[in-house]
């Protein structure tokens, strides 16, 4: 299993952009395709964006077109999520995970953390209106 550490979050203006970060460790990086999810209070966890394994397919949900870019640094083990323009609706816990299975991330329709090999300890973001 691969160990995951989400970091980043805080607390923003609405409008504004954050960057989260997850750091890996443990196993190939590269094996892995990797997903943020984020679960609001009284919500359920819902899928954000994910990234296969090269970088090259990213997908997203409607919600975050346009306004969050998924990335990820293979010679560093980390992915990112780029948040721009960012919406009160946005607050959440955000929690990256990963998995050798791409199939379980590109529909973006599997939310929970034991859905995949590995889920990270998420981190708390706020967007104040």
């Amino acid at each position: 299993q691969m160990q995951l550490v989400g970091s980043g979050g805080g607390l923003v203006q609405a409008g504004g952009s954050m960057r989260l970060s997850c750091s890996a460790s443990g196993r190939t990086f590269t094996d892995y395709a990797l997903g943020w999810f984020r679960q609001a209070p009284g919500k359920e966890c819902e899928g954000v964006s994910c990234i296969s394994s090269s970088g090259i397919t990213t997908v997203y949900v409607d919600d975050v077109k346009g306004r969050f870019t998924i990335s990820r640094d293979n010679a560093k083990n980390m992915a990112y999520l780029q948040m721009n323009s960012l919406k009160p609706e946005d607050t959440a816990v955000y929690y990256c995970a990963a998995d050798t299975w791409w199939g379980k991330f590109e529909t973006m329709d599997r939310t929970g953390r034991h859905d995949f090999d590995s889920w990270g300890q998420g981190t708390q973001v706020t967007v104040s209106s």
